[in-house]
């Protein structure tokens, strides 16, 4: 008997592509292969985005796409969180879930398309199947959030925090390590919440006792030999004990922070914390413990109200904090977000496409200048994708997907995966040149 094919489409952020690689092990494991196309798969399973009304648009597509070209469509994900929306646009889906409602998605695989036999009878890798390349991995180390973002609906799709077993985290680390991961990407919505909603409860690991808190977790993954690379950070202050880990080399001197803005009217508005100044001064302390740190962030423009004046704000502080790597978003009304309803001015398209444009310029030299002090240096590269003697690989300054590149050229043939010593040759606004050997 022939295995039952599911087709996947995964869309959204890092956390919902873990969502997306728990269901496909866990379709692996009871024998279900995977389909390269939606045309004669036996079920198809689109994992959507609901926070911007964009990516609810992207996701709705997606599921019109599926049902186009197969008809037998599961939704799950944050848009699931939503069934009226989907139905009333796609009413023939076999069966809408929401995020992390693993069961109830293969009981609707089940029931669309059986199992072919017994799962466990089954082998798949200990480390379960990914959806990125052999050699980094996402790490999710909570579920939803606890802020109130005022542009936000994450807590109303995804919940409030709930942190997972730090033992449960470090075993799924090692197993990731133990098959082949060489960088660790530590995610979720507040990585610096972490344990917070369990009052920093103990736990036991190899023997030892420690908390379920950042700088615990943090200190355990950075023993494992690999990269680790840490995303969503909030500043909060206990933030700061964890630079001496970079220091040390345990973790990788990056620091991705969603600072949003820097207009402490704007900020008070988003329901951010707000003072410019002390964070400013936080940057520094940071970089005067760790000089090498790289800091990664998001912002948005045309948020209700943002005049101008809070905008030239946000350019300034650019330029003091020299922020090294920074994406930007023009502002999207997201339905049921509490920002629609403050009575804020509006912020007209053209002046959002204006300012966009404005950042992006402004951070592009920025990002210029920050690069530059790389050339004539050498650095560890790891490999992305090789192609005999050239190759394109990442600092530890950079993440996949995100941040910028390098571009390699070597004597000797090169392999994705590698971590590689590169003189820098040159660097341009977003990436680098170098060579190996």
């Amino acid at each position: 008997m022939n295995a039952p094919r599911v087709s996947f489409v995964s869309l959204g952020c890092p956390k919902a592509l873990v969502d997306s690689e728990h269901i496909v092990t866990r379709l692996r494991a009871e024998g279900y292969e995977i389909a390269g196309k939606h045309d004669g798969a036996d079920v198809v399973i689109v994992n959507t985005c609901g926070f911007l009304d964009s990516a609810r648009d992207e996701s709705l597509d997606a599921i019109g796409k599926a049902l186009a070209e197969n008809g037998k469509v599961i939704v799950t994900g944050c848009l699931g969180a939503e069934p009226d929306v989907i139905r009333e646009r796609h009413p023939g889906v076999l069966a809408v879930t929401g995020p992390q409602a693993f069961e109830s998605v293969m009981a609707a695989v089940h029931a669309a398309a059986a199992p072919a036999h017994d799962p466990k009878l089954d082998l798949i890798p200990s480390q379960g199947v990914k959806l990125t390349p052999r050699h980094y991995a996402y790490l999710k180390i909570s579920e939803g959030c606890s802020n109130r973002c005022s542009f936000c609906i994450i807590p109303a799709l995804r919940g409030d925090l709930v942190s997972r077993p730090l033992p449960e985290v470090l075993r799924e680390a090692e197993r990731l390590v133990k098959a082949g991961v060489r960088e660790l990407l530590v995610i979720s919505q507040d990585t610096s919440a972490y344990g917070l909603d369990t009052r920093y409860a103990e736990a036991t690991w190899r023997g030892r006792t420690m908390r379920t808190r950042f700088l615990d977790l943090a200190r355990e993954l950075g023993g494992l030999g690999v990269w680790v690379r840490l995303h969503y950070v909030y500043p909060y202050p206990h933030v700061d004990d964890v630079l001496g880990l970079m220091a040390e080399g345990k973790l990788l001197p990056y620091l991705d922070v969603p600072f949003q803005h820097a207009s402490p009217a704007v900020l008070r508005a988003m329901r951010r914390p707000a003072n410019r100044e002390k964070v400013l001064e936080r940057i520094a302390r940071w970089r005067q413990a760790v000089p090498e740190l790289a800091i990664r962030s998001s912002f948005i423009v045309g948020f209700p109200g943002e005049t101008e004046a809070d905008f030239q704000l946000l350019l300034d502080w650019l330029a003091e904090a020299k922020v090294d790597r920074a994406g930007c978003f023009k502002y999207e009304p997201v339905k049921g977000a509490r920002a629609n309803d403050m009575g804020l001015p509006l912020v007209a398209d053209e002046v959002k496409d204006s300012r966009w444009r404005r950042f992006m310029a402004h951070q592009q030299a920025i990002s210029a200048a920050r690069l530059k002090r790389h050339v004539g240096k050498h650095l560890p590269v790891i490999i992305d994708r090789a192609d005999g003697h050239r190759a394109t690989g990442r600092t530890q300054y950079d993440a996949p997907e995100i941040d910028g590149v390098v571009h390699l050229s070597s004597r000797l043939p090169l392999r994705g995966g590698e971590i590689v010593t590169a003189r820098v040759e040159s660097a341009d606004a977003y990436d680098l040149s170098a060579t190996v050997g």
